[in-house]
């Protein structure tokens, strides 16, 4: 399975990451199976986001809602990982739900895609995704 990121969402996506150093940075993605569209950045509400994410969840209800009234489809969301590598933690495969949801995962300047699975290759919880820079 591939997924297509445009360059400007991928620059987006690392200067989130870079701008919520130390912290982790958070939002969703809307999109369709074959390629990310728009990314939303939202609040990090984690009670520590140093080391774990929590996505607002008013923003998530509202993206949920909205695509349920034919609004862009959320398709999963993305995270970063500031002193970590670009994969899936033990934390992360604790949270997920097996919803088949995408999540990108930022470290540095690299980012990977993965599907939250049940059964996954990684942790039990996670398929990896080719993720395609699209220009």
């Amino acid at each position: 399975m591939q997924v297509s990121l445009s360059s400007a969402l991928h620059a987006q996506l690392l200067a989130a990451a870079r701008a919520a150093h130390p912290h982790e940075c958070c939002g969703l993605l809307f999109g369709d199976d074959a390629a990310v569209h728009r990314i939303a950045p939202t609040p990090n509400v984690s009670q520590d986001p140093s080391r774990a994410f929590e996505i607002e969840p008013g923003a998530l209800i509202a993206a949920e809602r909205a695509m349920r009234q034919g609004g862009d489809r959320l398709i999963g969301h993305y995270h970063s990982h500031p002193n970590g590598r670009a994969e899936p933690s033990p934390r992360d495969a604790a949270d997920a739900a097996a919803d088949d949801r995408l999540w990108l995962i930022i470290a540095g300047d690299i980012i990977t895609a993965w599907r939250a699975v049940a059964q996954g290759v990684l942790l039990d919880r996670f398929d990896p995704v080719a993720l395609h820079l699209a220009t």
